[in-house]
């Protein structure tokens, strides 16, 4: 199994608005051969900070996911964001390999 987190600090008070366009989402990841799990986190101490996080039958499942033009759709849309503070928030990417259950 293979792990991949992305964690982003949101501007304050925006957590909701966030929030709302994960799960409004087009879910072309889900279909994907390997995609395994979706899911966003809120940090209970710091509502700001959101991570998704994402499960995968393997790092090469994911490696085809984040070459492939559906990726490429998904990403250029949150360039397109109205509220251009979210649209340039960088998330801090995590990937871990699962060894041991």
């Amino acid at each position: 199994m293979y792990v991949v987190h992305s964690t982003v600090q949101v501007p304050k008070g925006k957590a909701d608005e966030v929030i709302a366009i994960y799960q409004n989402r087009s879910r072309l990841v889900d279909t994907f051969e390997g995609f395994q799990v979706f899911h966003l986190w809120q940090n209970e101490k710091r509502p700001e900070e959101l991570t998704v996080h994402m499960e995968w039958l393997d790092k090469a499942s994911y490696m085809n996911w984040v070459t492939s033009d559906a990726f490429k759709k998904v990403h250029e849309l949150e360039k397109n964001y109205p509220d251009q503070e979210l649209a340039a928030i960088v998330p801090k990417v995590t990937k871990y390999a699962v060894v041991a259950r």
